[in-house]
């Protein structure tokens, strides 16, 4: 009893573990390289701003953002037609970053007072919040969120 206990747990693990897994692939996404570039292409393009805080090397909600949200196809077709992307990285090793790019990502923490990582921003092209969401569940959380900010930002 207890052996076919076993094999049954196995099983039902297994199987959790192979079908609960997105398909994600490697997708290259066009982030802008500074906060100033993203504003300008906003205005230019008539697209909101997203705006991705992370902490790259000690934030793992983060790192499943990444893989999971940012590095789907479905992502890479939403934000290629319809949002101006800007990835603000706080890591804890200071050396991963220039000088120039970790004082502008300090800058905006402060400037967007962001508390939590992960943290998505959406913003005009004047650099005004649109909409917020903290946190990470799943990627299809993020989904209606963006999709909902788009809606209003159109009309």
């Amino acid at each position: 009893m207890l052996k076919t206990f076993k094999r049954l747990f196995f099983c039902v693990f297994v199987s959790q573990i192979t079908f609960s897994q997105e398909i994600v692939s490697d997708v290259s996404l066009n982030w802008s390289s500074s906060y100033k570039q993203a504003l300008k292409k906003s205005k230019l393009e008539h697209k909101p701003i997203l705006v991705y805080f992370k902490g790259s090397d000690w934030c793992g909600p983060c790192k499943v953002v990444d893989t999971k949200l940012f590095g789907s196809e479905r992502f890479k077709e939403l934000s290629d037609k319809s949002l101006i992307l800007l990835e603000v990285d706080i890591p804890r090793q200071t050396d991963l970053l220039s000088e120039e790019k970790m004082s502008e990502n300090y800058y905006l923490k402060e400037k967007f007072n962001i508390k939590s990582f992960p943290t998505i921003l959406i913003l005009n092209h004047k650099g005004i919040v649109l909409a917020e969401k903290k946190g990470y569940i799943i990627s299809d959380y993020y989904y209606p969120f963006i999709e909902e900010v788009l809606r209003k930002y159109k009309s």
